[in-house]
């Protein structure tokens, strides 16, 4: 447990991240250029993934497992996306078996435990432990120094605006126990 001195200054690191001009990346604790656009006001999670090539992998993954209108629907959503390079990290044929159609419930239950109801920002989500994900399953949640991860995948970018929700770009692909 990070004290309270620790936690607002994470909570004001992130704040004056975010209200940069453009999405920040971090590594090492040093903003780069993100893998993520900038939303526009008007396009829903979908739209936003669809739109930058980083996400194809995962626009594909939603489709195959029928959540496209699910999250391009009202909302509000918090979607930890992982990028093409996030899956590219699961084992050798791992991302090809789960876009059969004969695994599309497994397909969805990964990517149901990278969403959370509601808009979470980044400096709220600093503040929790843990969230409990759409499949029902809670991620855990740890700060250390100006490092943020969800069950160990790192948040390199945040708060990517979307008119459905926000979403929090990830380094890896979440699985659930």
């Amino acid at each position: 447990m990070m004290s309270f001195a620790h936690r607002s200054l994470l909570t004001l690191a992130v704040a004056t991240a975010v209200a940069a001009p453009a999405v920040a990346h971090y590594s090492g604790g040093k903003p780069k250029a993100a893998p993520a656009a900038q939303a526009q006001s008007a396009g829903t999670i979908v739209d936003v993934a669809a739109g930058n090539p980083d996400f194809s992998t995962l626009v594909a993954a939603l489709k195959a497992a029928g959540l496209v209108e699910t999250l391009s629907g009202s909302g509000p959503f918090t979607v930890f996306a992982p990028t093409n390079a996030a899956f590219a990290k699961l084992p050798a044929g791992t991302l090809e078996n789960l876009l059969k159609p004969e695994n599309k419930a497994q397909l969805t239950a990964i990517l149901t435990y990278h969403v959370v109801s509601g808009k979470v920002k980044a400096a709220d989500a600093v503040k929790l432990d843990e969230a409990t994900t759409v499949n029902g399953a809670k991620a855990d949640i740890n700060v250390s120094g100006s490092t943020v991860t969800i069950d160990g995948a790192t948040i390199t970018a945040t708060d990517v605006a979307a008119s459905n929700g926000v979403i929090h770009v990830i380094d890896s692909v979440m699985l659930p126990e």
